[in-house]
C-alpha cells in the first residue's frame, strides 16, 4: 500500500475514534437522564444504540477492506468466434453447395465440393493461418526462420529458396489457437516457372488470415499493386520493411516515412515495422568474425498484439471471404453452363424461324410469324436461368422485341445486309427466298441473345432498357467474319432445302 493511502487511513482512525468518545459520553448522559425517571426505557435506548454501533463498525470494517486491499486485475474473457460472422459463413457455404449441385462438369463440381469441405474444417479448427509473403530477394525465408527460432527454438534444417508453400506451427502466450506461418514463393520472377510459382504465393495470400507483406527497401510500384489488390479484398497485413542492417539509421528512417506517407490510406503506421531477420556477418577488431542476432521482436510484438485483440475476427472474416469467393466461383461456372445451354437453344431455333418463313414466304419477313418461334424459345431460355415464365408472357416478350427491331431499323438493316451477301451465291430464282429465310434466322439470333442478357441480369434489360441491349447484339452479330459463316450455314440450311422443295414441285 502507497504511503499517502497510510497516512490517510490513520488520520480516518484517529478521527473515528474521536467521534466514538464523543458518543460514548453523550450516549452515558442521555441514559442517566431517562434512567432517572424510566429505567426500563433507558435500557431500551441502550441496547438501540448498541445494535446501531456494531452495524457502523461492520460497514467501517468493510469499507476499509475495500479501500485498503490492492487493485484485481480483470480476468481475461475467453474469445469466443464472432457468433454472427461465423453463421454467415456457414449459411454462405450452404448456398454454395446448392449452386455448386446444379454444375454439370463433374470435374469442376467435385473441386468446389473439395474446397466447401476444406473452408468447413477451417472453421471448426481453432487455427490462425499467417502468411509471408514478397519477392524473392525480399527475405521471407529469413523472416520465418527468425521467428520461429526465437519462439520455437532453432529450426532444424535451414530453408532455402521457396518454391512451394512451406508451413510451420507455433503457438503464442495467451493466445488459444495455434498459429501456422506458410513461407511462400517470391512473386515478380521471369520465366513460365515464376509466373507459376507467383499464382501459388497470390492464392496462398488471399487465404491467409493475417499477411506478412515484407520489402527490403522501398515499395515498388510492382509490389505496391499486389499489396493494395490484397487488402482491398480484406486481408489484415503487417508491411513488414526487412533488411535494416543494410542501411545507416538515416536512410532507413526515411524509408519508413516514405512507407508509412504511401500506404497511410489503407495501412496504419503502426502496421509497418522495420526488422533485420538475418543480419550481415561482421568482423570485430580482433579479426573474428560475428553475426549479431536477429532484430524480429518488432514483428513479434505486432503478431502478438493483432492476434490477440483481433485473432477470433480475423479468422471468422476470412472463413467468410473464402466462402464468398467461391461462391463467385460457383456462379462463374453456372453462368457460363447456362450461356452454352442457351446459345444451344438459340442457334436451334434461328433455324426454325427460317424454316417457318421460308416454307410460307411473303414479300417481307414476317415478325408475327417468327415472333411466336421467339415466344417458344423466351420460355426455354427463361427455364435454363431458373425463371418459369408461361407462354403468354413469352409471346408479349417476343412481340415487344420484334417491334423494338423495327423502330431501330435492325429488321431493314438485316434484309439490306442478307440481300448484298446472298445475290452472288444462289440463283435467281431463290434469292428472295434465301433473303427471307436467313434473314429471319439472323434476327431471331438477335433477339435469343438479347434475351439471354435479359435472363442473366434477372429478368432486367439494365439502365438502357431492351433498345440498348438489341443494338449492342446487333453490332456483335454484323462483323465481317461472322457474316460469312453465317450466310454459309444459311445456304446450307435454307437455300438447299428451298431448291429441293422447288424440284418436288
Amino acid at each position: 500500500m502507497s504511503r499517502p493511502r497510510v497516512w490517510l487511513f490513520i488520520v480516518g482512525i484517529v478521527l473515528t475514534l474521536g467521534l466514538v468518545v464523543w458518543l460514548l459520553d453523550s450516549v452515558n448522559r442521555l441514559y442517566v437522564s431517562i434512567a432517572f425517571t424510566s429505567p426500563f426505557l433507558a435500557n431500551l435506548l441502550l441496547l438501540l444504540i448498541v445494535v446501531l454501533l456494531v452495524a457502523l463498525a461492520g460497514a467501517i470494517a468493510y469499507y476499509g477492506y475495500l479501500f485498503l486491499r490492492p487493485p484485481s486485475r480483470p480476468s481475461r474473457p475467453i474469445p469466443q468466434v464472432p457468433v454472427e460472422k461465423t453463421a454467415a459463413a456457414e449459411e454462405t457455404l450452404r448456398a454454395v453447395r446448392q449452386q455448386v449441385e446444379q454444375i454439370q462438369d463433374e470435374v469442376a463440381r467435385q473441386a468446389l465440393f473439395e474446397q466447401s469441405r476444406q473452408i468447413e474444417e477451417n472453421l471448426a479448427k481453432r487455427e490462425i493461418h499467417v502468411v509471408v509473403f514478397g519477392t524473392g530477394s525480399a527475405g521471407k525465408t529469413s523472416i520465418v526462420n527468425a521467428i520461429l527460432g526465437r519462439i520455437v527454438g532453432q529450426v532444424g534444417a535451414p530453408m532455402g529458396t521457396t518454391e512451394v508453400g512451406e508451413t510451420y506451427s507455433f503457438r503464442l502466450r495467451g493466445l488459444d489457437r495455434e498459429i501456422w506461418i506458410t513461407d511462400t514463393p517470391g512473386i515478380l520472377e521471369a520465366g513460365i516457372k515464376g509466373t507459376q510459382r507467383e499464382q501459388l504465393a497470390r492464392r496462398l495470400a488471399t487465404e491467409a488470415d493475417l499477411l506478412l507483406f515484407i520489402l527490403d527497401n522501398d515499395l515498388r510500384q510492382s509490389e505496391y499493386e499486389p499489396l493494395r489488390s490484397l487488402i482491398e479484398i480484406g486481408k489484415r497485413s503487417i508491411v513488414v520493411f526487412n533488411k535494416t542492417d543494410l542501411y545507416p539509421e538515416r536512410d532507413r528512417e526515411v524509408i519508413l516515412s516514405r512507407l508509412r506517407q504511401r500506404l497511410q490510406s489503407f495501412a496504419p503506421s503502426v502496421d509497418i515495422v522495420a526488422v533485420a531477420a538475418n543480419p550481415q556477418l561482421m568482423i570485430l577488431d580482433n579479426g573474428d568474425p560475428y553475426r549479431p542476432d536477429p532484430d524480429i521482436l518488432p514483428l513479434l510484438r505486432r503478431i502478438a498484439a493483432i492476434l490477440r485483440a483481433e485473432g477470433e475476427d480475423l479468422v471468422a472474416d476470412n472463413i467468410l471471404l473464402q466462402s464468398q469467393r467461391l461462391g463467385e466461383e460457383a456462379r462463374r461456372i453456372i453462368d457460363a453452363q447456362r450461356l452454352r445451354q442457351a446459345e444451344q437453344i438459340v442457334d436451334r431455333f434461328q433455324w426454325i424461324g427460317a424454316g417457318v418463313v421460308t416454307v410460307t414466304p411473303l414479300p417481307i419477313v414476317d415478325l408475327l410469324a417468327t415472333a411466336a418461334v421467339n415466344a417458344q424459345m423466351v420460355v426455354e431460355i427463361g427455364r435454363v436461368y431458373g425463371c418459369e415464365i408461361n407462354l403468354d408472357r413469352g409471346k408479349e416478350l417476343a412481340l415487344s422485341l420484334a417491334k423494338t427491331l423495327t423502330s431501330l431499323g435492325i429488321l431493314r438493316g438485316a434484309i439490306e445486309l442478307f440481300s448484298v451477301a446472298l445475290q452472288t451465291n444462289v440463283g435467281t430464282f431463290l434469292i428472295g427466298r434465301a433473303i427471307q429465310g436467313a434473314t429471319a434466322a439472323y434476327l431471331t439470333r438477335i433477339a435469343g441473345k438479347s434475351f439471354i442478357e435479359y435472363f442473366r441480369r434477372d429478368q432486367d434489360w439494365g439502365d438502357g432498357g431492351m433498345s440498348q441491349v438489341v443494338q449492342e447484339q446487333f453490332q456483335l452479330n454484323r462483323r465481317d467474319e461472322f457474316v460469312r459463316a453465317f450466310v454459309q450455314e444459311a445456304i446450307a440450311r435454307v437455300v438447299k432445302v428451298g431448291a429441293e422443295g422447288e424440284r418436288q414441285r
